[in-house]
């Protein structure tokens, strides 16, 4: 952890925690960072009196209440779910289903917004946790629409994951399966993700054409056919398309007051 900041350092200890690491004791956190322990106790004292850490007496440190309280406030103010919410709305009243909204950045992907229309939710993946990047609709959909100075260093790096699910045995097989990804449209996945679960998405674009989400919808594989998979596959298209034009007109973005409390 040498040469980092203060700053870079503090947020080294938020990036520690994970599904499958929810608490951390001061000691494990020194071992982790190298961190000294007057400097790890001060920027622990800092998370904490700003609520994004909390812990009892003997016990670890766990995210604290600001997290919840900065979900509550990206809700109201998120753009794309702003944009976005009306159309995974649409998307589920035509089948029983999943639609999810899902966001890009960096390396990760995660649901940021969903609507079911389905007594059992068809996605392992709810909102706010991390999905595969390079399993499913979802991930494929995103991957397809990368520039290409974006794309080959994706694919040097998780080739054996991509030639796992189909996509070609080479750079340029691979490249060419996503090239058909992208003049498609939208993407279909089955039992990649969630088996049984038929994905389809569609990437949404920024004003570049660069993709930053992904809406996609996630079906019971034994109750849909192909001419239903394609006739939602254009809507979920066109409901792409729809969210990337709204994003890229600021002023078509306008958050809802929120309700007063009760």
């Amino acid at each position: 952890m040498s040469g980092l900041n203060s700053l870079e350092k503090v947020l080294a200890i938020l990036d520690l925690f994970s599904e499958d690491r929810l608490e951390w004791t001061p000691e494990q956190l020194m071992q982790e960072l190298g961190y000294t322990r007057p400097t790890l106790y001060r920027y622990l004292k800092v998370l904490k009196d700003a609520g994004l850490l909390a812990s009892l007496h003997g016990s670890g440190f766990t995210l604290g209440p600001r997290v919840v309280e900065m979900d509550y406030l990206l809700r109201q103010s998120d753009p794309l779910i702003l944009c976005g919410q009306s159309q995974i709305e649409k998307l589920a009243g035509m089948i029983p289903c999943t639609a999810l909204l899902v966001r890009w950045y960096g390396e990760r992907i995660l649901c940021v917004a969903a609507e079911c229309s389905t007594p059992n939710p068809l996605s392992s993946y709810h909102r706010g946790r991390p999905m595969p990047i390079t399993r499913g609709a979802i991930a494929r959909s995103i991957i397809a629409s990368l520039p290409k100075r974006q794309l080959v260093p994706f694919i040097a790096t998780h080739r054996a994951e991509l030639q796992a699910v189909g996509l070609g045995a080479t750079e340029d097989e691979i490249l060419e399966r996503l090239r058909q990804v992208r003049k498609q449209g939208y993407t279909v996945a089955y039992g990649e993700v969630t088996p049984g679960v038929v994905g389809i998405a569609a990437p949404i674009l920024d004003s570049s054409g660069v993709p930053l989400a992904s809406i996609c919808v996630t079906v019971a594989g034994n109750t849909i056919g192909s001419d239903r998979i394609e006739e939602l596959g254009r809507a979920i298209q066109s409901s792409a398309a729809e969210i990337s034009a709204r994003l890229a007109s600021p002023a078509s973005v306008v958050p809802e007051p929120a309700a007063p409390p009760e």
